[in-house]
């Protein structure tokens, strides 16, 4: 995986402050996290090259056959375990294939895993009031999703970060993610304040920056 930030000092700074800003008007907490990929794929990739060599070896030996052309059993078995061998060394040196080989559904539910994780690891699910909300991207799977606690579903539905998200993957998609992050904690600051206004001591209970990993 790549070492280095991702976004610039100045653009996680910009962020801190949408969050600082965003919070001084809810008792919510809002924390962001923002991941190169949710998962290294090395063995799902891996499953669906070899169910794919398996299934080309089955028209394969019917045309062999079809054109009379006679391998024998072990040579047949010896170059499909070659091609077997062959894809898995071009997926563990050059790691960013693999996503491309892993379907869709499955790259969404490994990056939804990840963000709950990420909630619960960085203990989110721990503000007093359990109003804690994490806005979260993964960039190989182009994936955006906000995690709202309990204390926050009790009231809003997860429907209404919809506008937060697509906001998100609109700037993401630009190539400009730090307005995507700003703009979400926006709307999702707006949503707080209306349902959780803050109390007279109001603590700030979770870091207010952006996390890379």
């Amino acid at each position: 995986m790549a070492s280095g930030n991702i976004l610039t000092e100045e653009e996680r700074g910009r962020v801190a402050e949408a969050i600082r800003a965003a919070e001084e008007k809810t008792a919510g907490e809002i924390y962001c996290v923002l991941a190169r990929a949710s998962d290294s794929y090395f063995f799902p990739a891996a499953f669906f090259v070899t169910l794919s060599i398996l299934l080309v070896s089955l028209p394969a030996a019917f045309l062999l056959h079809h054109w009379w052309i006679s391998v024998p059993p072990a040579w047949f078995v010896a170059a499909q375990l070659a091609a077997l061998a062959g894809a898995l060394l071009v997926l563990k040196f050059l790691p960013e294939l693999r996503i491309h080989f892993v379907p869709r559904g499955l790259r969404y539910r490994r990056a939804h895993d990840h963000a709950l994780r990420q909630f619960l690891g960085r203990n989110i699910h721990l503000t007093r009031q359990r109003t804690g909300i994490l806005i979260f991207v993964s960039l190989a799977e182009h994936y955006a999703e906000v995690v709202a606690d309990a204390g926050i579903n009790a009231h809003v539905p997860q429907e209404r970060w919809n506008a937060a998200v697509e906001m998100l993957t609109h700037h993401a998609a630009a190539g400009d993610l730090a307005t995507g992050f700003i703009e979400a904690v926006r709307l999702v600051g707006v949503e707080l304040a209306t349902h959780f206004p803050p109390d007279a001591a109001n603590p700030d209970e979770i870091d207010n920056h952006l996390a890379e990993i």
